[in-house]
């Protein structure tokens, strides 16, 4: 890992502050890591990795996790590292960056199976100190009282964090959706939001990405009949590449195929990783089982599906080497059809042009989620402002400090907080965010960066 920034030291909390300092996730979507701090310590909420291009290319990304040099001197007033969930946005840098911070990591069964996956590939499983906790049960982390919420998202287990001490408590939603009718896991509870309002709710720190968007956030139930009935349309080979954390939108795939009679195989290490974890902890359904990549050139074309990974277009996914020709098992024919059951990531949409045109350069059918509106072929696990609006009545939070977006979702939710008359401090990455002894905003507290991740 390189670090090219000198940085500035954090100020130490007393009895008397409850404050939070993003270090990642702020101004960005990615990287996300958060600092709170109150009486002379400190709690970090997720440890993710994000993606920077590589300075002159358009095609070539590199990985990179925001830099906790702030935070080092005083690393031993860190009580701990606490999860929102198993994205690797939020936990994609923990094998890299625990060596350094040596602190316990609190997440719920399905996002600590992931990361006790990567800590034994890394061989460090038998030195970190991993503490599964369940939904709704209070976890007391230092000067930190920490109950997990359950949320609906696009991976099972996601939770917001209602972090606590004696003046007072935060909600961090985390990522999260109202999604009454998801496929795995309960319905979003909005009563047990409406519990935490109150005069010891100080502020919510919450989701952005969609709040540009107006509306509400469809139901990942929505994708099952419209995929079923585009796959059922198609006369060849069906390839659908989607995000491959996304278990509800696989096992929705894993229905269409059995449903339209096709047998479902899958393309790409994190997607089988996904399916095993999900599997281990009885997400997966017994009867929807994968074959093997290896079988596929056997069977005939209209009873494949192919699950891959490459839908933001990265080089070395399995969408890319279809569309090379360099498949080790399989190769496209004219007339076979792929489908991108995703958004367009704004940085990525060069490189997915580029895949795209490939794909159709090889006369094959290309349907992507975002040029059919009409059709629920991909789902959001973000809320939408109307969804927001719904928190937010039942939250009545005195104060909102937007995370988890870019400038432009950043400025759309303060517009919308604000217009509900919600008090709303916006800011970015090093900027500390004062709940008491008083509610302030210090711009440029610390300054911040990024380490970029060698290939292993």
């Amino acid at each position: 890992m390189n670090n090219s920034t000198p940085l500035l030291q954090l100020p130490i909390p007393n009895s008397r502050d409850f404050w939070c300092l993003p270090l990642g996730g702020v101004g960005e979507i990615g990287q996300n890591m958060m600092l709170y701090a109150h009486d002379g310590q400190y709690l970090m909420v997720d440890c993710g990795l994000g993606f920077e291009p590589i300075p002159g290319s358009t095609m070539q990304f590199q990985r990179v996790i925001a830099n906790p040099a702030p935070l080092m001197p005083f690393v031993s007033k860190l009580s701990a590292i606490v999860i929102t969930h198993g994205h690797e946005d939020h936990i994609g840098a923990l094998v890299h960056l625990w060596p350094k911070l040596r602190k316990p990591i609190y997440a719920s069964p399905f996002a600590m199976a992931l990361i006790r996956r990567k800590f034994a590939e890394a061989e460090l499983l038998d030195k970190v100190e991993l503490i599964t906790v369940l939904p709704h049960q209070l976890y007391q982390i230092g000067s930190f009282q920490v109950n997990w919420i359950q949320v609906t998202h696009s991976i099972p287990q996601s939770h917001s964090l209602l972090i606590s001490t004696s003046l007072g408590y935060v909600l961090h939603t985390g990522d999260w959706k109202i999604d009454t009718q998801p496929l795995v896991d309960k319905p979003f509870n909005l009563s047990a939001f409406k519990d935490l309002a109150g005069e010891h709710l100080l502020a919510v720190v919450a989701d952005s990405t969609n709040a540009i968007k107006p509306g509400h956030t469809p139901s990942e139930s929505a994708c099952y009949p419209d995929l079923l009935k585009l796959v059922q349309n198609q006369p060849g080979r069906v390839v659908v590449s989607c995000f491959s954390s996304n278990i509800a939108r696989l096992i929705t795939l894993a229905r269409v195929a059995k449903a339209s009679g096709r047998y479902l195989a899958l393309a790409g290490r994190a997607l089988e990783n996904m399916v095993a974890t999900a599997r281990q902890l009885g997400y997966w359904p017994s009867d929807y089982q994968p074959i093997a990549l290896k079988d596929l050139g056997y069977l005939p074309k209209d009873e494949v599906l192919l699950v891959t990974t490459g839908s933001q277009g990265e080089p070395n996914a399995g969408l890319w080497r279809l569309a090379k020709q360099q498949h080790r098992f399989l190769e496209l024919d004219p007339g076979d059809t792929v489908i991108f059951s995703a958004i367009r990531i704004p940085d990525n949409l060069t490189r997915i042009r580029q895949l795209e045109r490939a794909l159709i350069r090889l006369q094959l059918t290309v349907i992507h989620a975002e040029d059919h509106p009409e059709l629920h072929l991909h789902v959001s696990g973000h809320p939408r402002q109307g969804d927001i609006i719904k928190l937010y009545e039942a939250l009545q939070p005195p104060l909102l400090i937007p995370v988890h977006g870019e400038p432009a979702h950043l400025a759309a939710h303060t517009d919308l907080a604000t217009n509900m008359g919600i008090k709303v401090l916006s800011g970015e990455n090093g900027d500390l965010f004062r709940f008491k002894p008083f509610v302030s905003l210090e711009k440029h507290k610390v300054n911040t960066g990024v380490l970029i991740m060698d290939d292993d």
